[in-house]
Protein backbone atom coordinates (compact mmCIF):
# COMPACT_ATOMS: atom_id res chain seq x y z
CA UNK A 1 0.00 0.00 0.00
CA UNK A 2 3.34 2.24 0.69
CA UNK A 3 4.38 1.82 -2.90
CA UNK A 4 0.85 2.28 -4.21
CA UNK A 5 0.58 5.65 -2.24
CA UNK A 6 4.06 6.88 -3.51
CA UNK A 7 3.68 6.26 -6.73
CA UNK A 8 -0.03 7.87 -6.64
CA UNK A 9 1.83 10.89 -5.28
CA UNK A 10 4.50 10.97 -8.06
CA UNK A 11 1.79 11.22 -10.93
CA UNK A 12 -0.48 13.65 -9.01
CA UNK A 13 3.23 16.12 -8.98
CA UNK A 14 3.58 15.31 -12.80
CA UNK A 15 -0.32 16.08 -13.55
CA UNK A 16 0.09 19.11 -11.73
CA UNK A 17 3.06 20.47 -13.46
CA UNK A 18 1.73 19.73 -16.62
CA UNK A 19 -1.61 22.09 -15.60
CA UNK A 20 0.38 24.60 -14.13
CA UNK A 21 2.89 24.69 -17.14
CA UNK A 22 5.99 23.78 -14.98
CA UNK A 23 7.16 21.81 -17.67
CA UNK A 24 6.88 24.52 -20.48
CA UNK A 25 9.20 27.21 -21.06
CA UNK A 26 7.85 30.52 -21.00
CA UNK A 27 9.12 32.98 -24.00
CA UNK A 28 9.25 36.41 -23.47
CA UNK A 29 9.22 38.33 -26.74
CA UNK A 30 7.01 39.11 -30.07
CA UNK A 31 4.65 36.29 -31.02
CA UNK A 32 4.19 36.14 -34.88
CA UNK A 33 1.47 33.92 -36.52
CA UNK A 34 2.54 32.28 -40.21
CA UNK A 35 -0.15 30.98 -42.32
CA UNK A 36 1.03 28.81 -45.41
CA UNK A 37 -1.22 27.84 -47.84
CA UNK A 38 0.13 24.55 -48.97
CA UNK A 39 2.94 22.46 -48.81
CA UNK A 40 5.33 23.21 -52.45
CA UNK A 41 8.97 24.55 -53.51
CA UNK A 42 7.76 27.95 -53.89
CA UNK A 43 6.48 28.86 -50.81
CA UNK A 44 8.67 26.28 -48.43
CA UNK A 45 11.62 28.53 -49.82
CA UNK A 46 9.31 31.79 -48.97
CA UNK A 47 8.95 30.30 -45.06
CA UNK A 48 12.48 28.87 -44.66
CA UNK A 49 13.97 31.83 -45.84
CA UNK A 50 11.82 33.98 -43.66
CA UNK A 51 12.65 31.95 -40.58
CA UNK A 52 16.82 32.45 -41.78
CA UNK A 53 16.44 36.33 -42.32
CA UNK A 54 14.40 37.01 -39.12
CA UNK A 55 17.26 35.03 -36.86
CA UNK A 56 19.28 37.16 -39.01
CA UNK A 57 17.80 40.08 -37.54
CA UNK A 58 17.99 38.60 -34.23
CA UNK A 59 14.75 36.96 -33.61
CA UNK A 60 15.64 33.46 -31.92
CA UNK A 61 12.41 31.23 -32.11
CA UNK A 62 12.07 29.74 -28.37
CA UNK A 63 14.38 32.30 -27.01
CA UNK A 64 13.37 35.46 -27.76
CA UNK A 65 10.29 35.27 -30.16
CA UNK A 66 7.70 32.65 -30.94
CA UNK A 67 6.94 31.48 -34.31
CA UNK A 68 3.35 30.15 -34.53
CA UNK A 69 3.36 28.47 -37.89
CA UNK A 70 0.26 26.87 -39.80
CA UNK A 71 0.03 25.20 -43.08
CA UNK A 72 -3.63 24.88 -43.83
CA UNK A 73 -2.47 21.89 -46.51
CA UNK A 74 -4.40 23.51 -49.32
CA UNK A 75 -7.58 23.40 -48.12
CA UNK A 76 -9.88 26.21 -47.29
CA UNK A 77 -11.72 25.36 -44.26
CA UNK A 78 -8.09 25.01 -43.20
CA UNK A 79 -7.69 28.37 -43.60
CA UNK A 80 -10.49 29.52 -41.82
CA UNK A 81 -9.55 27.45 -39.11
CA UNK A 82 -6.43 28.81 -38.53
CA UNK A 83 -7.32 32.02 -38.84
CA UNK A 84 -9.83 31.93 -36.61
CA UNK A 85 -7.58 30.14 -33.59
CA UNK A 86 -5.13 33.05 -34.38
CA UNK A 87 -7.99 35.35 -33.62
CA UNK A 88 -7.73 34.33 -29.70
CA UNK A 89 -3.25 33.67 -29.65
CA UNK A 90 -2.47 37.72 -28.92
CA UNK A 91 0.13 37.82 -31.66
CA UNK A 92 2.26 41.07 -32.69
CA UNK A 93 1.67 39.98 -36.55
CA UNK A 94 0.72 37.95 -38.65
CA UNK A 95 2.51 36.71 -41.99
CA UNK A 96 0.33 35.27 -44.77
CA UNK A 97 2.22 33.54 -47.58
CA UNK A 98 0.29 33.10 -50.80
CA UNK A 99 -3.41 35.01 -52.03
CA UNK A 100 -6.14 32.85 -50.62
CA UNK A 101 -3.86 32.60 -47.24
CA UNK A 102 -3.57 36.65 -47.82
CA UNK A 103 -7.34 36.90 -48.77
CA UNK A 104 -8.94 35.12 -45.46
CA UNK A 105 -6.02 36.58 -43.19
CA UNK A 106 -7.33 40.13 -44.11
CA UNK A 107 -10.03 40.05 -41.42
CA UNK A 108 -6.82 39.48 -38.27
CA UNK A 109 -6.13 42.70 -40.03
CA UNK A 110 -8.83 44.58 -37.83
CA UNK A 111 -6.17 44.55 -34.82
CA UNK A 112 -3.46 42.48 -35.56
CA UNK A 113 -0.50 43.91 -38.77
CA UNK A 114 -0.82 41.16 -41.19
CA UNK A 115 2.52 41.06 -43.81
CA UNK A 116 1.80 39.24 -47.02
CA UNK A 117 4.38 37.40 -49.21
CA UNK A 118 3.88 36.07 -52.54
CA UNK A 119 0.57 37.92 -53.58
CA UNK A 120 1.02 38.63 -57.03
CA UNK A 121 -2.45 41.90 -57.43
CA UNK A 122 -2.81 42.91 -54.09
CA UNK A 123 -5.31 45.34 -54.62
CA UNK A 124 -7.14 43.04 -57.10
CA UNK A 125 -6.96 40.48 -54.15
CA UNK A 126 -8.88 42.96 -52.04
CA UNK A 127 -5.45 43.68 -49.60
CA UNK A 128 -5.29 47.42 -50.53
CA UNK A 129 -6.27 50.08 -52.61
CA UNK A 130 -2.69 51.19 -52.93
CA UNK A 131 0.76 49.89 -53.15
CA UNK A 132 2.88 52.67 -51.91
CA UNK A 133 0.21 53.52 -49.44
CA UNK A 134 -1.10 50.39 -47.59
CA UNK A 135 -4.61 51.59 -45.98
CA UNK A 136 -5.99 48.26 -44.56
CA UNK A 137 -3.33 47.46 -41.90
CA UNK A 138 -1.90 44.92 -44.45
CA UNK A 139 1.60 45.24 -46.56
CA UNK A 140 3.88 42.68 -47.91
CA UNK A 141 5.88 41.27 -50.61
CA UNK A 142 4.35 40.53 -54.49
CA UNK A 143 5.40 38.53 -57.18
CA UNK A 144 4.94 39.38 -60.22
CA UNK A 145 5.05 37.52 -63.09
CA UNK A 146 7.13 38.63 -66.16
CA UNK A 147 4.40 37.34 -68.60
CA UNK A 148 5.46 38.84 -71.63
CA UNK A 149 8.64 38.32 -71.08
CA UNK A 150 8.59 34.31 -70.58
CA UNK A 151 6.45 34.09 -73.83
CA UNK A 152 9.40 35.81 -75.31
CA UNK A 153 11.36 33.12 -73.79
CA UNK A 154 9.23 30.74 -75.16
CA UNK A 155 9.88 31.74 -78.49
CA UNK A 156 13.11 31.84 -78.70
CA UNK A 157 13.22 28.32 -77.51
CA UNK A 158 10.55 27.08 -79.46
CA UNK A 159 10.58 29.46 -82.87
CA UNK A 160 7.87 27.64 -84.42
CA UNK A 161 5.40 27.65 -81.29
CA UNK A 162 1.53 28.46 -82.44
CA UNK A 163 -0.51 27.05 -79.98
CA UNK A 164 -0.21 27.43 -76.12
CA UNK A 165 -2.52 25.78 -73.29
CA UNK A 166 -2.71 27.13 -70.00
CA UNK A 167 -3.30 25.29 -66.88
CA UNK A 168 -4.37 27.18 -64.13
CA UNK A 169 -6.75 26.97 -61.12
CA UNK A 170 -9.20 29.44 -61.59
CA UNK A 171 -9.88 29.98 -58.29
CA UNK A 172 -6.90 31.63 -57.61
CA UNK A 173 -7.08 35.55 -58.17
CA UNK A 174 -3.31 35.72 -58.60
CA UNK A 175 -3.86 32.87 -61.31
CA UNK A 176 -6.62 34.88 -62.92
CA UNK A 177 -4.55 37.75 -63.24
CA UNK A 178 -1.42 35.99 -64.99
CA UNK A 179 -3.83 34.54 -67.09
CA UNK A 180 -5.64 37.39 -68.49
CA UNK A 181 -2.29 38.74 -69.24
CA UNK A 182 -0.74 35.59 -70.78
CA UNK A 183 -3.84 35.63 -73.62
CA UNK A 184 -3.50 39.12 -74.08
CA UNK A 185 0.47 38.36 -74.69
CA UNK A 186 -0.37 35.62 -76.78
CA UNK A 187 -2.65 36.95 -79.10
CA UNK A 188 -0.17 40.07 -79.16
CA UNK A 189 2.71 37.12 -80.95
CA UNK A 190 0.10 35.47 -83.08
CA UNK A 191 -0.18 32.49 -80.93
CA UNK A 192 -3.44 30.31 -80.52
CA UNK A 193 -4.36 29.73 -76.74
CA UNK A 194 -6.11 26.25 -75.14
CA UNK A 195 -7.27 26.73 -71.95
CA UNK A 196 -7.87 23.59 -69.51
CA UNK A 197 -8.75 25.86 -66.23
CA UNK A 198 -8.55 23.01 -62.80
CA UNK A 199 -10.51 23.00 -59.52
CA UNK A 200 -7.92 21.21 -57.51
CA UNK A 201 -4.46 19.14 -57.93
CA UNK A 202 -6.27 15.90 -58.67
CA UNK A 203 -7.37 17.57 -61.26
CA UNK A 204 -4.03 18.66 -62.71
CA UNK A 205 -2.77 15.65 -65.06
CA UNK A 206 -6.58 15.31 -66.77
CA UNK A 207 -6.30 18.60 -68.24
CA UNK A 208 -2.40 18.75 -68.78
CA UNK A 209 -2.81 15.47 -70.58
CA UNK A 210 -5.42 16.46 -72.96
CA UNK A 211 -3.48 19.85 -73.51
CA UNK A 212 -0.22 17.89 -74.29
CA UNK A 213 -1.89 16.22 -77.10
CA UNK A 214 -3.00 19.46 -78.98
CA UNK A 215 -0.41 22.02 -77.97
CA UNK A 216 3.11 23.00 -78.69
CA UNK A 217 4.10 23.82 -75.21
CA UNK A 218 1.79 24.52 -72.29
CA UNK A 219 1.96 27.53 -69.37
CA UNK A 220 1.13 28.01 -66.19
CA UNK A 221 1.77 30.68 -63.92
CA UNK A 222 2.84 31.11 -60.24
CA UNK A 223 -0.03 28.60 -59.43
CA UNK A 224 -0.31 26.66 -56.25
CA UNK A 225 -2.65 24.01 -57.08
CA UNK A 226 -0.44 23.60 -60.62
CA UNK A 227 2.77 24.09 -58.21
CA UNK A 228 2.21 21.39 -56.15
CA UNK A 229 1.15 18.89 -59.09
CA UNK A 230 4.46 19.24 -60.75
CA UNK A 231 6.01 16.07 -60.76
CA UNK A 232 2.77 15.07 -62.12
CA UNK A 233 3.29 17.78 -64.89
CA UNK A 234 6.74 16.93 -65.59
CA UNK A 235 6.09 13.38 -66.30
CA UNK A 236 3.17 13.86 -68.76
CA UNK A 237 4.64 16.53 -70.81
CA UNK A 238 8.33 15.08 -70.75
CA UNK A 239 6.79 11.73 -72.41
CA UNK A 240 4.74 14.22 -74.85
CA UNK A 241 7.89 15.87 -75.67
CA UNK A 242 6.05 19.20 -74.61
CA UNK A 243 7.81 22.45 -72.89
CA UNK A 244 6.14 23.66 -69.97
CA UNK A 245 6.64 27.49 -69.15
CA UNK A 246 6.11 28.27 -65.77
CA UNK A 247 5.90 31.30 -63.79
CA UNK A 248 8.14 30.61 -60.51
CA UNK A 249 11.94 29.45 -60.33
CA UNK A 250 10.80 26.74 -58.11
CA UNK A 251 8.67 25.65 -60.60
CA UNK A 252 11.50 25.17 -62.95
CA UNK A 253 13.57 23.09 -60.35
CA UNK A 254 10.79 20.77 -59.94
CA UNK A 255 10.70 19.78 -63.72
CA UNK A 256 9.20 23.08 -65.43
CA UNK A 257 11.28 23.79 -68.82
CA UNK A 258 11.60 27.70 -68.42
CA UNK A 259 10.94 31.33 -66.61
CA UNK A 260 12.16 34.26 -66.47
CA UNK A 261 11.13 35.72 -62.94
CA UNK A 262 12.67 36.40 -58.95
CA UNK A 263 14.55 33.98 -56.47
CA UNK A 264 11.71 33.37 -53.83
CA UNK A 265 14.61 33.50 -51.36
CA UNK A 266 14.36 37.00 -51.51
CA UNK A 267 10.90 37.38 -51.25
CA UNK A 268 11.43 35.49 -47.97
CA UNK A 269 13.85 37.44 -46.54
CA UNK A 270 11.93 40.59 -47.77
CA UNK A 271 9.10 39.41 -45.76
CA UNK A 272 11.17 38.89 -42.59
CA UNK A 273 12.50 42.69 -42.74
CA UNK A 274 8.77 43.84 -43.31
CA UNK A 275 7.94 42.23 -40.07
CA UNK A 276 11.54 43.71 -38.26
CA UNK A 277 9.62 47.03 -38.91
CA UNK A 278 6.37 46.14 -37.68
CA UNK A 279 7.72 44.95 -34.48
CA UNK A 280 9.75 48.01 -34.05
CA UNK A 281 6.80 50.26 -34.39
CA UNK A 282 6.76 51.36 -37.95
CA UNK A 283 3.09 51.58 -38.94
CA UNK A 284 1.46 49.19 -41.63
CA UNK A 285 0.88 51.88 -44.04
CA UNK A 286 3.99 53.41 -44.08
CA UNK A 287 5.66 50.49 -45.56
CA UNK A 288 4.68 50.33 -48.93
CA UNK A 289 4.15 46.94 -50.86
CA UNK A 290 7.71 45.50 -52.53
CA UNK A 291 6.75 44.57 -56.16
CA UNK A 292 9.66 42.07 -57.54
CA UNK A 293 9.74 42.91 -60.49
CA UNK A 294 13.22 44.31 -61.37
CA UNK A 295 16.46 42.41 -62.05
CA UNK A 296 14.82 38.98 -62.95
CA UNK A 297 16.73 35.79 -63.93
CA UNK A 298 16.83 33.37 -66.79
CA UNK A 299 15.62 30.09 -65.35
CA UNK A 300 16.22 27.13 -67.34
CA UNK A 301 15.79 23.52 -66.24
CA UNK A 302 19.06 21.40 -68.64
CA UNK A 303 17.28 18.13 -67.84
CA UNK A 304 14.26 19.11 -69.44
CA UNK A 305 16.35 20.55 -72.51
CA UNK A 306 18.07 17.53 -73.16
CA UNK A 307 15.09 15.64 -73.27
CA UNK A 308 13.04 18.00 -75.14
CA UNK A 309 15.94 18.24 -77.84
CA UNK A 310 15.84 21.79 -77.35
CA UNK A 311 19.07 24.50 -77.71
CA UNK A 312 19.40 27.89 -75.99
CA UNK A 313 19.81 30.80 -78.33
CA UNK A 314 23.39 32.15 -78.20
CA UNK A 315 21.70 35.45 -76.63
CA UNK A 316 20.46 33.36 -73.69
CA UNK A 317 22.95 31.03 -73.31
CA UNK A 318 25.70 34.15 -73.46
CA UNK A 319 23.02 35.93 -70.63
CA UNK A 320 24.50 36.92 -67.31
CA UNK A 321 21.36 36.47 -65.81
CA UNK A 322 20.54 33.07 -66.75
CA UNK A 323 20.84 30.08 -64.17
CA UNK A 324 20.87 26.51 -64.99
CA UNK A 325 19.03 24.42 -62.81
CA UNK A 326 18.27 20.08 -62.48
CA UNK A 327 15.38 18.21 -61.99
CA UNK A 328 15.02 17.13 -58.25
CA UNK A 329 16.79 13.84 -57.50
Amino acid sequence: MKKTGKLMMVLALGILMNLTGCSKKIVEGPRIGVIQLMEHTSLNMIYDSFKEELEALGYKDGENCTLVFKNAQGEQSNIGSIVSSFQSEKLDVVVAIATPTAQSAAKLAETTPVIFSAVTDPIEAGLTTSLEHPDQNITGTSDEVAVEQILDLALQLQPDLKTLGMVYNVGEVNSQTNIAKAKVAAEKRGLTVMEAPVANTSEVAQAVQVLSEKCDALFSPNDNTVATAMSTVTQITRSAQIPVYVGADSMVMDGGTATIGINYVDLGKETARMVDQVLQGTDVSAIPVKVFNQNLSIYVNADALEELQLTLPDSVAADPQLVLLNDPQ
